[in-house]
């Protein structure tokens, strides 16, 4: 199997792409914008576009990928080495100004996503790709592998009326698409009709692949997703940041362990997989543990839980397991379960556990203890709009 030439390789090693844009040029980018080499894509782009490369844009996490938490916003300032302005997309606004977009002709989006709807960095590129449209300038979508396969989709879709910054739109929390992808179904379907996308495609890619199979390197593509498992376990685990259950931050496998002080693991390990054959739950182990965390959530305070290995990762349903986790938790922990106050993600209003769940239906679900087919029930709502809408704008076969 042929290495996965990601959209930025293609366009360093194609003189025929790089003619394509003559004019002056920013950059979407963060630590995991790396050639296969592991060159940071500044670098190179620096090489191949010189003093037309005139600005660059930085997304959550911060241009650096140094930034751990939600709402906690990255400055704007000029780099000490590219001696070129960085703007922060995390920053007093998500949405770029006039003034960062004065004077391109082009803008380079090359992101490292994860693949699930929750990520912010799929929005900071639909952002930037409205705000193009309404000035002229193309965005040119550097394609990179969806991490978690291309093809598997679970979860509900987005309610509108949920909308944030943790989920713009009308998508499902696993959503099976690359960023490009994700740009041609705003320019198809949502807000960047007019807008003047351009897609580089990756070579050798295959919507069946886990990010092994690229044969690229993975760097982090954000503080606390330090392995590719983690990838995968974050589908579900997401779901904590709108709880006072600690999702491992603060340990060494974030997002694979969760966790809270009052909860014995072994003892409840043994109810929990009662639930789990059940309903079916299958694909994983859960490994009881003691965990410490270092900041964040729980701070100093030993907490029990559980890691989650993947096992079978076709069979693996991370956002039904955490659901079903979140719901015996909250019967379980009683009065010290807690469901995360406002704000969150810039919303001062709303649950933030139902931001993320992009309805408030899930919540009432664990509450009520809720039943398989009520779960079903809440999953059901536009999965066929979607899938068509999806069908129409896939770039890459299996």
């Amino acid at each position: 199997m042929s290495q996965v030439q990601t959209g930025l390789d293609r366009l360093l090693n194609e003189p025929d792409l790089q003619k394509k844009y003559p004019g002056k040029i920013g950059y979407l980018c963060h630590s995991a914008s790396v050639t296969a080499q592991l060159e940071h894509g500044l670098i190179a782009m620096k090489r191949v576009f010189g003093d037309r490369l005139v600005k660059i844009f930085g997304p959550q996490h911060g241009f650096v990928t140094d930034v751990q938490d939600n709402m906690v916003e990255s400055d704007h300032y000029t780099h000490p080495y590219f001696k070129l302005p960085i703007y922060s997309l995390y920053s007093e606004t998500r949405i770029p100004t006039d003034e960062m977009l004065e004077g391109l002709n082009h803008i380079f989006v090359d992101l490292q996503d994860v693949g699930t709807r929750i990520y912010t960095y799929i929005y900071t590129m639909t952002l930037l790709q409205e705000a193009c449209q309404k000035k002229g300038i193309q965005i040119v979508i550097l394609d990179r592998p969806n991490p978690i396969d291309a093809n598997t989709m679970e979860g509900n879709i987005l309610e509108l009326d949920y909308a944030s910054f943790v989920g713009r739109h009308e998508l499902p929390v696993r959503h099976a698409l690359t960023m490009a992808e994700v740009a041609l179904m705003n320019k198809k379907f949502w807000n960047a009709k007019d807008s003047d996308t351009s897609i580089i495609e990756m070579k050798n890619y295959k919507r069946s692949m886990s990010f092994e199979d690229t044969k690229l390197p993975w760097v982090m593509p954000s503080p606390n997703l330090s392995t590719i498992e983690a990838a995968y376990t974050f589908v579900g685990t997401v779901l904590f940041e709108g709880t006072n259950i600690s999702e491992g931050r603060g340990t060494t496998r974030s997002l694979e362990i969760i966790g809270h002080p009052k909860i014995e693991p072994f003892s409840f390990h043994d109810h929990l997989k009662k639930v789990f054959k059940e309903v079916d739950l299958t694909g994983f182990v859960l490994r009881p543990t003691l965990f410490l965390p270092t900041f964040q959530k729980h701070k100093g305070t030993p907490c029990g839980g559980y890691q989650i290995h993947v096992t079978d990762r076709k069979t693996f349903e991370p956002w039904r397991l955490c659901q079903y986790l979140c719901k015996e938790f909250y019967h379980e922990l009683g009065s010290e379960f807690k469901w995360k106050e406002p704000p969150y993600e810039y919303e001062f209003h709303k649950s933030p556990v139902d931001l993320v769940n992009g309805t408030d239906k899930l919540r009432h679900w664990v509450e009520k203890n809720g039943s398989e087919s009520d779960y079903r029930a809440i999953m059901t709502p536009n999965q066929d709009k979607f899938k068509s809408q999806r069908q129409e704008i896939l770039i890459y076969g299996n």
